[in-house]
């Protein structure tokens, strides 16, 4: 049985469960909404109707919460009589579905039923749970925009993977992707660009049509729906004070408008980091509170990622309002007035039941209080804000940056960063060996990203993400031994099965011998970096 993400313990005996017309679901209290993705997702791929049935009779499929298991874990027993899924959670109940889904072929994964086919479980009886709470995605919008039912796609790849937090990066210096009503301007003038650099930023190579989109709070609220029922968070993130040209250029008096003239800056069309950041004014910040509002409105998330990378502080030092605020807050110097910046946030949202988190470049002049931190530059900053008793979700660009490149081979497309294979991703660690027992507690989880400066449509962020995200479904989920010791044979082996899931599901992954010919991208210059990654 070839399941991704491996499960705990699995016992198989022999014979099979037949699935016939008469089969059906008892959906105990708390399961229904399993019920209905089952009815939609295997009814339509099987051509069942699966419909409604007592526990006291045959070929059903019973669905119920049972207190005594872990909140996300299930247990799932394929009886010659009938079937069981327990979840100790709706969530738990769900993962156990994915797995019957799993079970059942990558038939199972259409939406339509292939003529003559069969359907039939093996007898087993699993026990499973995942290892992290935070199991995490991060998808990058605004770059190159993603339409909403790509999105909500890309959030049925993630359940059929056991993800379970949806990291929505939703503006940026290109790009805004979020209406908020009380400033239009962000996206009547944020949401699009007139060209867009094509490749690195080294290119010479230009896209030279417009780009844009945005979702609209309805557009939001279907997404952030669609998620729960799927048992995954979506985390807004709100990119301050860098990285936000977009902002800028739709209202101008938020950028350092004593320093340049922030009317003649458009939304940016190339890549790499942006100088111009936000003014630290009293109106900046009220401007942000109004934009969060909205946010917190739409997203019902414990946190909300404020970013907070990438800063360029010249603009800040070179401002005379910026460093009569350093002075006027007894501040030692830019570095601690970002911080100040970030503090601000944290109070705010904190006030309102809400946690705040960030890249790790928030540690940099004190982190705020509450706060949490996504450890991207490797693993430093998450080993610092673990030991200073913050709370870190794992996401080291060496190690799970899914824009890098996947081999480097002449023919892949556009190559960015490191060589990450698929076993690189693997063999992938989120707790850093470091932390003591009690450190390692306030690593959360971990999270691949998906930068889509490279990625003009969705072929290219499947062929970036698959098949290595279903690795790392496999580190976030699964208990696995130390790197070293990971069987990958085995689990390369468990996906010669898995991407007859992926062709079923239409994804336009990598094959593991390289790019097909119309996945190339000759002559589009990337930024390939040689050697193994520091492991830091």
């Amino acid at each position: 049985m070839d399941l991704i993400p491996a499960p705990h313990q699995m016992e198989r005996a022999g014979g099979f469960f037949e699935l016939g017309d008469g089969f059906g679901i008892e959906a105990g209290p708390g399961t229904e909404d399993t019920a209905r993705w089952l009815r939609a997702t295997l009814g339509a791929a099987t051509g069942l109707a699966l419909p409604p049935k007592k526990g006291d009779e045959y070929d059903v499929l019973h669905l119920s919460v049972w207190p005594g298991l872990d909140a996300e874990a299930y247990r799932l027993v394929i009886a010659p009589h009938g079937v069981h899924i327990q979840g100790g959670s709706p969530a738990g109940v769900f993962w156990g579905a994915q797995t019957l889904r799993q079970l059942l072929g990558p038939g199972a994964f259409r939406r339509a039923p292939l003529p003559g086919r069969t359907w039939r479980l093996p007898l087993t009886e699993i026990r499973d749970s995942p290892r992290f709470r935070w199991r995490g995605l991060m998808l990058d919008v605004a770059r190159h925009f993603m339409p909403k039912d790509g999105v909500l796609r890309y959030l049925d790849l993630m359940a059929a993977h056991k993800l379970n937090v949806f990291h929505f990066h939703l503006t940026d210096d290109q790009g805004w992707r979020i209406e908020i009503q009380k400033y239009p301007r962000l996206t009547e003038v944020g949401s699009w660009r007139a060209r867009t650099k094509f490749g690195h930023r080294a290119s010479p190579l230009w896209d030279e049509k417009p780009h844009g989109g945005y979702y609209t709070q309805d557009d939001i609220r279907e997404i952030v729906a669609y998620a729960a029922e799927r048992h995954i968070t979506v985390v807004p993130e709100i990119d301050v004070p860098g990285h936000s040209q977009a902002a800028i250029a739709a209202y101008p008096e938020l950028g350092n408008t004593d320093l340049i003239d922030t009317s003649a800056l458009s939304v940016w069309d190339t890549w790499g980091i942006n100088p111009n950041v936000l003014a630290p004014t009293d109106n900046t910040l009220r401007f942000y509170e109004g934009v969060f509002e909205e946010v917190l409105e739409l997203f019902p998330s414990e946190f909300v990622h404020v970013g907070g990378d990438e800063c360029i502080k010249d603009q800040w030092r070179q401002s005379p309002t910026a460093q009569e605020r350093i002075r006027e807050l007894g501040l030692k110097d830019e570095d601690e007035l970002q911080a100040w910046f970030i503090g601000h946030f944290d109070k705010w949202l904190a006030a309102r039941g809400r946690r705040l988190i960030g890249w790790d470049e928030i540690l940099e002049g004190g982190l705020a209080e509450g706060a949490a931190v996504s450890s991207w530059r490797g693993y430093a900053g998450g080993i610092a804000a673990a030991r200073a008793g913050h709370d870190v979700v794992m996401c080291p660009e060496q190690q799970v940056y899914l824009d890098h490149r996947q081999d480097a081979g002449a023919d892949e497309p556009v190559p960015i960063g490191y060589v990450r294979t698929l076993e690189d991703v693997y063999r992938f660690e989120p707790v850093p060996a470091e932390l003591t027992p009690e450190e390692a507690r306030h690593v959360l989880g971990t999270q691949a990203n998906v930068w889509t400066e490279v990625m003009e449509d969705h072929a290219r962020v499947d062929y970036q993400a698959f098949p290595r995200l279903a690795a790392f479904a496999e580190v976030a989920w699964s208990r696995l031994p130390a790197p070293a010791e990971r069987d990958f044979a085995d689990f390369e082996r468990r996906m010669a099965a898995h991407y007859g899931r992926l062709d079923a599901l239409g994804v336009a992954y990598r094959p593991p011998t390289g790019p097909r010919p119309w996945q190339r991208r000759p002559g589009v210059p990337g930024r390939p970096i040689d050697g193994p990654p520091p492991n830091r």
